[in-house]
């Protein structure tokens, strides 16, 4: 499989002076997902966790229930990208055929070239309640992100998606997509059968994050950066808690409260 970083020569121009250095850049490679043979969606992500990505995104979009009713085929790498065969149960095909979503998303969004606007915003799960956070523990936990973002601290340019997981411990996926990063994520919970108490993205809130959340069934989602009014609306809908501006001591509490403490 592709390398997710590559190494490019470049010109450093600082204070005056000019110099060749050389620059480590976040490969972005183009993705397909077919579902029994039917080309499904293209996404643009990183090269790396493919499988992850692959069943994370089946879950998160609802296209199954639950990861065992997925299975990855096979991987094939060509010249201009992936493609990913993915095979699921008839009636799950029969009905992802009514939403059908041949798309190119780029590695900012996650719905783009979605046929209808039913489609890109579909009712949201509920998710169930759980024992609260601890607002000193997710501090905690937001800082020792950075360091666990090896790829990123290499090219300085791709997201992150962290699960604080029951031991305290985080589980973390990487990708130049914000959306990616996190499908990678559920999926890798999904593989593992391990649960989040809270999901840590690097990244700012949008609605599609907030979904892909609460499909998963994950009942806290915090962010470095703000939300959009969309993405609050939905986690009011789904009783998730939704985080902002989750850095140094300070965090901003948009929706659920109650899952989380002092």
């Amino acid at each position: 499989m592709s390398a997710p970083l590559t190494p490019h020569e470049a010109l450093r121009i600082e204070a005056g002076a000019r110099r060749a250095v050389q620059e480590v850049l976040a490969e972005e490679s183009a993705v397909a997902l077919l579902f029994n043979g039917e080309a499904h969606a293209v996404l643009m992500a990183s090269p790396v966790d493919l499988e992850d990505l692959a069943i994370g995104f089946a879950l998160s979009e609802g296209i199954v229930a639950r990861s065992d009713e997925l299975r990855v085929m096979e991987i094939i790498e060509g010249e201009r990208g992936h493609s990913l065969h993915l095979a699921i149960p008839d009636a799950n095909a029969a009905a992802l055929a009514t939403r059908r979503r041949s798309l190119v998303a780029g590695s900012g969004c996650g719905l783009c070239g979605l046929e209808a606007l039913d489609a890109a915003l579909r009712p949201i799960r509920r998710v169930a309640e759980g024992p609260p956070v601890g607002a000193a523990q997710l501090r905690e936990a937001m800082a020792r992100l950075p360091a666990l973002q090896p790829l990123n601290a290499a090219c300085g340019s791709l997201h992150a998606a962290a699960a604080l997981l029951p031991d305290g411990s985080l589980l973390v996926r990487e990708d130049v997509g914000r959306h990616n990063a996190l499908d990678k994520l559920i999926g890798a919970l999904a593989r593992e059968g391990s649960t989040a108490r809270a999901v840590l993205m690097s990244s700012r809130a949008s609605f599609e994050l907030v979904h892909k959340a609460a499909e998963a069934g994950i009942g806290l989602l915090a962010t470095v950066s703000g939300p959009t009014a969309l993405a609050v609306r939905l986690a009011d809908e789904a009783g998730l808690c939704l985080v902002g501006f989750a850095r140094d001591e300070r965090l901003t509490v948009y929706a659920g409260a109650a899952r989380l403490k002092d």
